[in-house]
């Protein structure tokens, strides 16, 4: 997609004016108004792929969605068609909501930008229209929510309802039904887990913040808002890490085909006033991202978004997306709520976290390590504290980054036995520059790891227990690349191809160096750090590894077994 160009035009390194962000939403709009229905109520997007909820849904999915986009930039003629297709959609050709269903997720779209733009599209439209509206959005207000984000769907209709006097005692159920579920998964520091468990992702920022902010916000409760500001801004401080200096997020997590959808809760601090970033440093982050989609082909010939990241590709697909589903990158859009003389628009540019120095940045709460390079500007997300119900290479693997994608081949991962699972993780702590956790690895097998860092240097250590005698292991580090040099050096317990044997003791140390970096010439591993390991040789059993830093710097850990702990609960800690 090529943008116009703007007087105060902008470096590959730096973002968008709020004139790029209203181009780009009014090119996203164009593009899909040729793939509406006559009656405009359903957005037919090109593509075999057919969600599992059915074409009808994947239509409705289209309308809703891209609804949201023209709610953002307000822009009348835009809203005008979409007027249109809510004569005939409500009550007529779009499915009902029930529960679990795919409309429950369009209905809080629809709401939300019914409430958003009252004054430019529900007000206007006739009164029939409106009743056979808010009679379909009602049914959200009932309808059975999977336990996850989705709890928040009812609450975005039951507040719009509210603010229009429809079925108002239902509607202020449904909102303290929903919140009050979503109070449960708060853990702390700006963090939810995505219902039950331990799943932490960027539904953090564009669900969980998004519809409990933008409620409270627009309900205009003060006392709501404050509690939900203030998780949001404590949530930003972190999440600002989670972007490249070339506006790339994390490859981690499900629904990425959402793509900007990344720069949502980065708007919301600003428009809310509950942000710790400065104004500059929002509009690049946010820009920046937005950039990097644009200019790395997320956009098709037809200036659609395909499912996919940088380009069609499926592999991102979840059973639930349709040819519309990429179209929740309308919430990137939330920016164009902020008027023109806004600060976040007027102030010049500040660089964002992994522009400014290189860091190691520690979040409790999920127990994940962010590993940032000023160099090459890529960040690294050491996880060990997240994962689904099931393995998932967007959930389970030790690392992630802004630049590169899991791969089948099973990239930084611990193989025990040929099993490449990671099940049931147990976080064990991070602090500056550590990070450590423990997971299961087939049956009766535990693997405790260890990462340290420096600059682009990681130290990963893995203690494997319970596995038999001679059970092979294999370990793996980044995929590879473009433009991006990916080491993976074995230390101890492993050959030059990676792979080591578990021994006679109960529990076999693996130690290796390894390192993402786009640095085109760097400086050799083994002169950046160096690595010792004891086996003690009484009391309780365990191993310390000591590591030291070409610079000076050194730091020692532990790995125990206390007596009394069950088998393979080993722990470590620095010591």
């Amino acid at each position: 997609m090529r943008l116009p160009a703007d007087d105060r035009a902008s470096s590959p390194r730096t973002g968008y004016t709020r004139a790029h962000w209203e181009a780009a939403a009014d090119a996203l709009l164009a593009a899909v108004e040729p793939y509406a229905t006559p009656d405009r109520a359903l957005y037919h997007l090109p593509g075999t792929r057919v969600s599992h909820a059915g074409r009808l849904s994947d239509g409705l999915e289209g309308y809703a969605r891209t609804l949201l986009l023209a709610a953002f930039r307000r822009d009348e003629t835009a809203l005008g068609r979409y007027a249109e297709g809510l004569a005939a959609g409500p009550g007529g050709v779009w499915p009902r909501i029930t529960d679990r269903s795919q409309p429950l997720v369009e209905s809080a779209s629809v709401a939300l930008a019914l409430r958003l733009t009252r004054p430019l599209l529900w007000d206007r439209l006739d009164d029939a229209v409106r009743e056979r509206t808010a009679a379909w959005l009602a049914d959200a207000l009932t309808a059975e929510p999977w336990p996850c984000n989705w709890e928040l769907f009812p609450v975005t209709v039951g507040g719009f309802l509210l603010e229009i006097g429809h079925r108002e005692a239902a509607a202020r159920e449904a909102v303290d039904r929903g919140l009050e579920r979503v109070e449960g998964w708060y853990l702390g520091d700006g963090w939810y887990t995505d219902g039950d468990g331990r799943k932490f992702d960027y539904y953090n920022g564009w669900a969980m913040h998004l519809y409990t902010v933008l409620h409270a916000w627009l309900a205009g409760d003060s006392d709501l808002l404050d509690r939900y500001g203030r998780r949001l801004s404590r949530h930003l401080a972190d999440y600002a890490r989670l972007f490249g200096a070339d506006g790339a997020p994390m490859h981690q997590g499900r629904s990425l085909t959402y793509r900007f959808a990344t720069t949502a809760p980065l708007w919301l601090g600003a428009l809310t006033g509950h942000t710790p970033l400065p104004p500059g440093e929002t509009r690049r982050l946010a820009s920046g991202a937005l950039r990097y989609f644009l200019d790395g082909g997320a956009v098709d010939e037809r200036g659609l978004l395909p499912l996919g990241w940088l380009g069609p590709d499926e592999s991102l697909a979840q059973t639930y997306s349709g040819p519309a589903s990429p179209y929740w990158a309308s919430k990137g859009f939330l920016g164009l709520l902020l008027p023109p003389e806004h600060e976040v628009w007027t102030a010049p540019e500040q660089p964002g976290p992994a522009d400014r120095t290189d860091a190691a940045h520690p979040v409790s709460v999920p127990n994940w390590l962010l590993q940032s390079t000023r160099s090459d500007g890529l960040v690294r997300l050491h996880n060990h504290g997240s994962e689904d119900v099931r393995y998932d290479p967007y959930y389970t693997r030790l690392a992630y980054s802004t630049a590169t994608a899991p791969v089948p081949s099973y990239d930084n991962s611990v193989i025990v036995g040929g099993d490449p699972s990671r099940t049931r993780i147990e976080p064990l702590g991070t602090g500056e520059g550590w990070i450590a956790s423990r997971h299961t690895a087939g049956t009766g097998v535990t693997v405790t790891s260890l990462v340290v860092v420096r600059g682009a240097v990681e130290v990963r250590a893995h203690l494997v227990a319970g596995a038999a005698p001679g059970t092979p292991v294999r370990v793996t580090g980044w995929p590879d690349a473009p433009g991006l040099r990916s080491e993976l050096s074995p230390v101890t317990g492993l050959s030059a191809e990676l792979a080591g044997a578990t021994g006679d003791g109960g529990a076999t140390l693996f130690v290796a160096l390894a390192r993402l970096t786009g640095e085109p010439d760097p400086v050799p591993l083994a002169e950046l750090v160096s690595v010792a390991v004891r086996e003690d040789g009484a009391g309780e059993p365990g191993y310390e590894v000591w590591v030291s830093w070409a610079a000076g710097e050194s730091a020692a850990f532990r790995f125990a077994a206390p007596d009394g702990a069950a088998a393979g609960a080993w722990s470590v800690a620095p010591h």
